[in-house]
């Protein structure tokens, strides 16, 4: 089959999920066509990013021009499919987030995807995130485009669903895939019970590359810990170096790596500073997909003390490479990691508890750790092949495609 990916900013660092998907539907001989509003300028770091680059278009590199000229060719081929469109914008964008202008844009990026997707006879569009991009396959479909989804991940969709017309997105699809069991519940309070069977879970997954390692250093063996993600707030790193200072305190001798970048990381360095954890505490900013391999593989554990989340990818990362996970009983987390198996969960928000499960990882045995690396490495293999989850989406396409 020929299948379009929409994606709002492809590729992107913290997006590895999206680019492992694709490439996993090209293994099993399908053909897709990459789509993205943005992302065109972007620094990639990595060779596969880079490559992916230049085999995406960009809706909006070309400026208004293009744009305006696909809305016209629209207007003049399909007026009843552009007068949908219309009412369709209005009904959303009168009551959304953000103003009705930005919503006509989308209307315009609609134009344009529509005329690619007729052009390379796409036989379904596929979105990542229910949010704008969502918005631009809808919008799509009103204008004749194929059959369309999206992959819900959360924690947006799930924070304001009314605002970004979430309801309205699940029905208009011909499927919705959750990433967990915990997003399919919430895709579930949003629509009555009759559109509950077209809501799917289909995890991200890794592919065999990622894992299959030549490191032989036990997951004990250092006393470093890592966090892997964007320095925001829904992350929780303010608690991870509110904990970091307890341990410091209590005389813990420990590292702790913060790996990547974001709105937060001058706050965090003025915490850091305040706590006088400067000897202890190191902030990577962005890092390629092998460098956080790298990471992850010389620390004995990844913390991730989040406050939101749909299910980290970084987490299925670190569990496939046998180590351990301290994380929070938040979204799908406790679907992968169960304490004293994979790892320690804890309260979110709950200084004092993280403080303990860092406390506890640090000091527990070198066998513990590799038996908790081993178990976390089998239950992430079982349920996150990316191979396996790209046949359950192809299945899912096919069955849509029957029904049209």
């Amino acid at each position: 089959m020929k299948i379009a990916y929409l994606v709002n900013h492809y590729p992107a660092i913290s997006h590895s999920f999206i680019r492992r998907e694709i490439l996993a539907l090209e293994r099993l001989g399908h053909e897709i066509l990459r789509i993205s509003i943005r992302g065109w300028a972007d620094a990639q770091r990595g060779a596969e990013d880079q490559l992916e680059q230049a085999r995406t278009r960009y809706v909006l590199r070309g400026g208004a021009a293009p744009l305006l000229v696909s809305f016209l060719r629209i207007l003049a081929t399909n007026p009843v499919g552009l007068f949908r469109a219309i009412v369709l914008t209005l009904k959303v964008g009168l009551r959304a987030e953000r103003p009705l202008p930005v919503h006509l844009i989308y209307l315009f990026e609609a134009c344009q995807v529509a005329l690619w997707l007729r052009s390379e006879n796409a036989q379904h569009l596929h979105v990542h995130f229910g949010t704008n991009s969502a918005e631009v396959a809808m919008l799509v479909g009103e204008l004749g485009g194929p059959p369309w989804s999206f992959t819900a991940h959360g924690p947006e969709e799930f924070d304001k669903p009314k605002f970004i017309s979430l309801p309205e997105k699940i029905r208009r699809a011909r499927f919705v895939v959750a990433v967990s069991s915990f997003g399919r519940s919430q895709l579930f309070r949003n629509v009555p019970h009759s559109y509950w069977p077209k809501i799917k879970v289909v995890h991200c997954g890794l592919e065999p590359a990622f894992y299959q390692t030549d490191d032989t250093t036990a997951a004990g063996s250092e006393r470093r810990l890592v966090c892997v993600g964007r320095l925001c707030e829904q992350k929780g790193q303010l608690l991870l170096i509110e904990a970091a200072r307890l341990l410091a305190e209590r005389g813990t001798k420990f590292e702790l790596v913060l790996a990547g970048d974001g709105e937060m990381r001058g706050e965090i360095e003025a915490l850091v500073a305040k706590y006088k954890l400067t000897g202890i505490v190191r902030i990577t900013g962005w890092i390629s997909s092998d460098e956080v391999r790298s990471e992850i593989l010389a620390a004995r554990t990844l913390v991730l003390p989040s406050f939101a989340e749909g299910l980290p990818v970084v987490i299925m990362e670190a569990m496939a490479l046998r180590r351990p996970v301290i994380s929070t009983f938040v979204a799908g987390i406790p679907e992968l990691v169960e304490t004293g198996q994979h790892g320690w969960l804890v309260a979110a928000g709950d200084v004092e508890a993280l403080a303990r499960a860092m406390d506890a990882c640090l000091n527990a045995p070198v066998e513990t750790m590799i038996r908790m690396g081993d178990a976390a490495r089998a239950k992430v293999l079982q349920q996150h092949d990316v191979d396996k989850e790209a046949s359950k989406l192809i299945d899912l396409v096919s069955q849509s495609l029957r029904v049209s």
